[in-house]
């Protein structure tokens, strides 16, 4: 009873409630209205067409009541399309356009009804552009999803339901923008606006969303890339914390160590209240045995340090409801770090390349020990070590050079040094906390250890070493943590006594080593002090990772467009780079091409797929900025096995760091 068609109208099914729909995704039904939304994944066109129809729109809808909702006659707001006539397989000819008031269907397939219900407008509708009607859904890939409309009456009892101002909100969401939007409706259902549910989080393509009973929201995240096993797929729960919460401290000092008098500059950046609140700072610098050097309450102070020892600089925020956190630094006076360096001479400084020295030069310079150009610094005392690694550095991240000191876990290390970690924990020294190199024994083996290890550091626990609670860090990422666990891992790594190589010199990559696209030749220096005014030895080191020539485009920065794609058996790397229209482009951050005379595409059009084929640009630091060189024409592969071809570009000489831009054109598509 009340769908669209009463039992027993010829042409027609009684079981219809709403028609004139494209592609409806993410069915809901509200359960106190009895209102029906969905989204509707509409067609791709970027541009209207002139005796065609409109570009193509993703629409947001709402069912009232039973209705024809348009497609394939209309799109979005009612925008008609043109009948069209085909005079053969190949003409056709452009007649009027449909009326929304007065549908016909004369199709030649049709078994139905040929006079259609009215047709009715899209709720919310949008294109690839920018909309002029509903600005806020911004631009680019379309695929919407209606999510469900909250009521707080259905949460009475609820733990932790969403607030009231949420109270009779629909909760919209998009695959290919990445968010989550709740819109408000008067009491009849019109809509009144439109506004981002959590703005500054990035939801991974979420695909699907409900409330649970306990007030939460559960967003399922299918992840970047399609039809892989992504790494940022994930179920995600949103808990609403009602009531004042509680500040966020960063702290950081601009040198750590360093020789007396030793003036440190204190800093609160990235200190924060989510709530707005101002802010009380209460600095406080303590010598080893909690002696009580100073206090200070300015945001950002300075302080002296005339004698030798080690200090901790801790700072409290503290808002207006009481509520605190806190977190230190740790400080060594007395002795200054060395600094350590690598020049490569004459050698590229993002790449390496199989069979070709990579010439090397390294410097250390240490205000108490004097310099190894001198001679003052035995060269013996510095350690120089080469190593190609086919799977590259685990904690380096992304296919960016290393061009910091510190190593494969120089992140970690610098995480841990920088926030309050070194309080409570020493690396050989019993403290309030474990040692790290106990953590590092403890769990070095443990496969599961680093999840648990990474939400305890967010979160914060005890019971593990002892009664000592450890403090939450929420404002840590979880990358963040994840580089400080690795870092205290791999204290418990097996350590090899490599041979030092000679201060300067050559190091060769292996033949064949170029093949492998996450391979890295790791250069590395380290040189540890003699201590000075009683305070310990410290050590520093300058890493540098040079990177494989095979590099996996579809690990660069993808404009739309273009979008990774799952490996073939047929092609090299794990991801390949899947172009949808001409003027897309692929960045690779940073590259230096010094030296480089070529780049070699493996490219592939297979016309089994439609592929038009066309050309690769590459430009220097814009998508229309200099163009070093472009490949020839792609042609379509008719052959069922679409076996890649490898295109030789010439390049121009350049020199220098640059992002590199692969600019796809087809004078075809």
């Amino acid at each position: 009873e009340g769908n669209l068609f009463p039992p027993g109208t010829a042409k027609t099914r009684a079981e219809i409630y709403t028609m004139g729909h494209r592609n409806p995704y993410r069915i809901s039904v509200d359960s106190h209205t009895g209102f029906l939304y969905w989204g509707d994944v509409g067609p791709d066109a970027n541009v209207d067409s002139v005796g065609r129809g409109p570009r193509g729109y993703d629409e947001i809808d709402q069912a009232r009541s039973a209705g024809n909702y348009g497609w394939p006659y209309f799109v979005g707001d009612n925008k008609a399309y043109y009948k069209i006539t085909f005079v053969d397989s190949l003409t056709v000819v452009a007649g009027a356009q449909f009326d929304p008031a007065h549908p016909v269907n004369n199709s030649p397939n049709n078994t139905g009804l040929t006079e259609l219900p009215p047709a009715r407008g899209a709720y919310i509708w949008y294109p690839y552009a920018p909309s002029p009607d509903f600005p806020i859904v911004g631009n680019g890939g379309r695929a919407s999803a209606a999510g469900p409309v909250f009521h707080r009456d259905d949460f009475r009892g609820a733990a932790r339901p969403f607030p009231q101002y949420y109270d009779g909100k629909l909760f919209i969401y998009e695959f290919m923008r990445h968010w989550i939007m709740a819109v408000t409706m008067d009491a009849k259902g019109d809509l009144v606006s439109i506004e981002r549910l959590m703005p500054s989080e990035k939801f991974s393509a979420p695909i699907e969303m409900e409330f649970a009973p306990n007030g939460d929201l559960y967003v399922l995240e299918y992840g970047t890339a399609w039809f892989q096993g992504n790494d940022d797929a994930r179920l995600v729960r949103i808990e609403y914390n009602a009531g004042n919460r509680k500040p966020i401290v960063a702290v950081a000092v601009d040198q750590p160590a360093g020789a007396l008098p030793m003036r440190v500059q204190l800093s609160s950046a990235g200190t924060m209240d989510l709530d707005e609140d101002a802010l009380r700072y209460v600095w406080t610098i303590r010598r080893r045995g909690d002696t009580v050097l100073k206090r200070m309450i300015e945001p950002n102070p300075s302080f002296t340090f005339t004698q030798a020892g080690t200090y901790t600089a801790s700072l409290v925020v503290i808002d207006p409801h009481g509520a605190d956190a806190t977190a230190a630094v740790q400080i060594v006076a007395g002795n200054e770090p060395p600094n350590v360096d690598i020049d490569l001479t004459g050698s590229n400084l993002y790449f390496f390349f199989p069979g070709i020295p990579v010439r090397y030069a390294v410097r250390v310079m240490d205000r108490e020990d004097g310099s190894l150009r001198s001679g003052t610094i035995p060269a013996r005392r510095v350690s120089v070590t080469a190593q190609y690694l086919k799977d590259g550095v685990a904690s380096s991240g992304p296919a960016t050079a290393l061009r910091s000191s510190g190593g494969a876990h120089a992140t970690g290390r610098r995480l841990i040094e920088g926030n309050d970690c070194l309080s409570c924990h020493q690396l050989n020294r019993k403290s309030i906390g474990p040692r790290y190199v106990d953590v590092a024994r403890k769990y070095h083996d443990d496969k599961t250890a680093t999840a648990r290890l990474v939400r305890k550091i967010r979160e914060g626990g005890s019971g593990v070493w002892g009664k000592v609670t450890m403090p939450a860090h929420p404002a840590l990422t979880d990358a963040q943590a994840s580089a400080m666990v690795a870092y205290i891992l791999s204290l418990a790594d097996r350590k090899t006594s490599a041979r030092s190589l000679p201060d300067r010199g050559a190091y060769v990559p292996p033949a064949g080593s170029g093949d492998a696209p996450k391979g890295v030749l790791v250069l590395r220096a380290a040189y540890t002090d003699r201590g000075a005014n009683g305070m310990p030895a410290i050590t520093n080191e300058k890493t540098i990772v040079l990177h494989s020539p095979s590099v996996v485009v579809a690990s660069g920065e993808l404009s739309e467009g273009v979008q990774k794609g799952q490996r073939d058996t047929d092609l090299p790397g794990e991801e390949i780079t899947v172009v949808n229209r001409s003027g897309a482009y692929a960045m690779l951050k940073h590259l230096d091409l010094t030296g480089v005379s070529a780049m070699v595409f493996s490219v592939v059009a297979p016309a089994r797929y439609q592929a038009a084929g066309g050309k690769v640009e590459v430009h220097l630091d814009s998508p229309t900025g200099p163009l070093l060189g472009e490949s020839e024409l792609i042609r379509p592969t008719p052959d069922t096995s679409a076996k890649p071809s490898l295109l030789r570009t010439a390049l121009r000489p350049t020199s220098g760091l640059h992002d590199v831009y692969l600019v796809f054109r087809s004078p075809d598509a």
